[in-house]
Order: C-alpha cells, then sequence, then structure tokens
C-alpha cells in the first residue's frame, strides 16, 4: 500500500498540464501513487498525459468518456486511491519540489485526520503567500474549532481542497465523497463536511503548493449557469448544520458566509450571460427566504451597510413575489 494518493483531476489545461506534471516528476517518490483524471478534455490535455504518465514512477491515467465535472472526477481518484493519506491538485496548478514528502512528514508527525497548509498565489509573474486562517500552527485541534464565530475568518472561509493532507480513514467505505450535482462550489460544502465530521486537523507552515490565478479554464472565470451552484451548495449545508448537535452554534457562520456569497455574486452580475444574471436574482432572493429567518435578521444587522442594504432589498423582492 502506498503512503500517499495524489489524485489530480485535468479538464483542458494542455497549456498548462506540463508545469504540473513536471512538478509531480519534481516530487514523485516509490510509496506515492498519481491518480491522473482525464474529465474528457478535447484540447492537447490526454498527450500531455500520454507524455509524462512513463516518466512517474506509479502514476496512472483514468479516463471519463465524457465530461462529468471536478467533483465526480476527483471522486473517480478516490475509489482508485489505496495510500494511507489522499491530497488533491488542480490541472492547472504545481508543487514545489519537496512539498509532498514535507506534508507527508507533517501529518504522521501530528497523528490527525487532516492538515491543511498554507499556498502561494500565482497570478502572472506575480507571486503572494496565503495563509490558512488557523488560529495556531503544528498543534492539533478539534475541527469543530474552524468553523465559527461568524464574525471571523475562519478554516471554512479557507475553500481550497488542494491545499492539504488527509488520512485515508476519511474515504473509507465511500465516506467523503464529492457532490456530483454541483459543478462549482463543491469544495466549499466539502470543506464544511471535513470540519463537522473529522475529529482532529492541524495547519501546516508550508508553502510548495502554488495556485494559478485568472486562467480562463479556471471555473471562477465562467459565465453561465454553473455559477449559481454556490445556491443549491449553501442550501444542503443549511439543512445540515440545522440537524447538528450544536447547530446554534454554526448556524450563524453558515448563514453569515451564504449571505456574503450571495452579495459577491450579485456584485459581479452585469459579468453574467443575461438569462444568468436574471436567474441569480430570482434564484438568491429564494434562498434569502429559506434562510432561517431570525439568524438572517441577526447577520444583517452586523454586516457592512452596502451588503445589509443589498440583502435586505433581495429578500423583500422574495416577499413580494
Amino acid at each position: 500500500m502506498p503512503k500517499l494518493s495524489v489524485v489530480v483531476p485535468f479538464h483542458n489545461v494542455g497549456i498548462y498540464a506540463p508545469d504540473t506534471m513536471r512538478s509531480l516528476a519534481n516530487n514523485a517518490d516509490p510509496d506515492f501513487e498519481f491518480l491522473l483524471v482525464d474529465d474528457c478534455s478535447t484540447d492537447a490535455t490526454p498527450h500531455v498525459l500520454d507524455h509524462w504518465q512513463g516518466r512517474i514512477p506509479n502514476a496512472r491515467v483514468i479516463r471519463h468518456e465524457t465530461n462529468r465535472g471536478v467533483a465526480q472526477a476527483r471522486n473517480t481518484g478516490l475509489d482508485a486511491a489505496t495510500g494511507d493519506y489522499v491530497t488533491f491538485l488542480d490541472g492547472d496548478d504545481w508543487y514545489a519540489p519537496g512539498h509532498l514528502h514535507a506534508m507527508v512528514r507533517g501529518i504522521e508527525r501530528l497523528d490527525c485526520d487532516f492538515a491543511r497548509t498554507d499556498h502561494v498565489q500565482a497570478t502572472g509573474r506575480s507571486r503572494h503567500i496565503r495563509y490558512a486562517p488557523a488560529k495556531q500552527r503544528d498543534t492539533v485541534m478539534d475541527p469543530r474549532d474552524g468553523i465559527a464565530p461568524a464574525s471571523m475568518v475562519t478554516m471554512v472561509d479557507y475553500p481550497f481542497v488542494p491545499f492539504g493532507i488527509y488520512s485515508g480513514r476519511l474515504f473509507e467505505n465511500g465516506g467523503s465523497r464529492f457532490e456530483t450535482k454541483l459543478r462549482t462550489a463543491e469544495d466549499r460544502l466539502w470543506i464544511w463536511r471535513l470540519h463537522l465530521k473529522a475529529k482532529s486537523y492541524a495547519a501546516l507552515g508550508l508553502h510548495g503548493v502554488f495556485y494559478r490565478r485568472g486562467v480562463t479554464t479556471s471555473l471562477t472565470q465562467i459565465s453561465d449557469n454553473r455559477q449559481l451552484d454556490f445556491i443549491p451548495s449553501y442550501d444542503i449545508l443549511l439543512e445540515e448544520v440545522a440537524q447538528d448537535a450544536e447547530a446554534d452554534r454554526f448556524l450563524p457562520k453558515a448563514v453569515r458566509t451564504y449571505c456574503a456569497m450571495i452579495a459577491f455574486h450579485m456584485a459581479k452580475a452585469d459579468q453574467y450571460e443575461p438569462a444568468v444574471a436574471k436567474r441569480l436574482k430570482h434564484n438568491v432572493a429564494d434562498a434569502l427566504r429559506r434562510m432561517p429567518q431570525r439568524v438572517l435578521d441577526e447577520t444583517l444587522a452586523t454586516m457592512d451597510t452596502t451588503r445589509s442594504t443589498l440583502l435586505h432589498r433581495l429578500r423583500d423582492t422574495g416577499k413580494a413575489a
């Protein structure tokens, strides 16, 4: 059994995939396996994967015959993974040499369910370290303490699945899979579930994973209906948090984050296709009406004036409808 399984979904990232694959080769180890999931790419990506597969020990290309989305691509990799630990990388990002070894050493030393890392944001030639908002480093903590309070930036506001390493026991018997009905925002729901269900976690001060920003292949750059999947993502989250034994503790954070996402998307609605922008306004009005109203009122009372006014207006629109 390998020590680490690295799951990497690819879809039409042929221009960036050579950098990704080169970084995997620079992190290769006989105890690591690399599960390269080609989600029905139509560009040069399949050729790049075939070219590099034989150069990386224990690399395996798994192909989808139809495009099924990043959630299913990650699940496909998880279903094939056999490592003691699992990590993820996106097909247009890359590692510094030695990063995978450093993560494995960190989680083994701390013996926790998962460990998150910082990352380097790469925009063109610019590099900027983004720090995981954990209270401590190199210390085992309760994942639930990484959720609240609502007024602070916490670990559930760091929804980057690839920037961490996870014990294989989290994935046993089909556990910790990604919601395949979500085409975007699946990572936010997954991180919340992780903090609600896992028993222990830590934050590692590592800066060896590079996140490529502003690329045209990124789902953050799309303008179609996929952008709206944050709504069902947070609807699922609110339902699950409401049933949790500590619902009173976590609902304010879930509602506040949902409201922040609504404000974010409304601010960029003019970048979406006209029909999508119209649907966005209608759907978020319904979403605000579905939220626990007492918690929503408390949330709006503590948000800044610009966002609070916007959300009040949207909720009133929903009531009028």
